[in-house]
């Protein structure tokens, strides 16, 4: 095996490394975005608003 093949091996498990946390990452943001609309909504009934409108820091 060259340099060449390890080297592309090395990066397609980082890069599956770093898609994966971006996914968890993404869930996560999901999960707090739910939270977030699911207490505005108790503390205002009326309250109405789309998950795509809410912004994370």
């Amino acid at each position: 095996m060259d340099h060449s093949e390890e080297l592309q091996k090395v990066s397609e498990k980082s890069s599956k490394g770093r898609t994966s946390k971006r996914r968890w990452r993404e869930i996560e943001q999901l999960k707090e975005k739910y939270l977030l609309r699911e207490e505005l909504t108790d503390i205002d009934s009326s309250f109405d608003i789309d998950l795509e409108e809410i912004e994370l820091r």
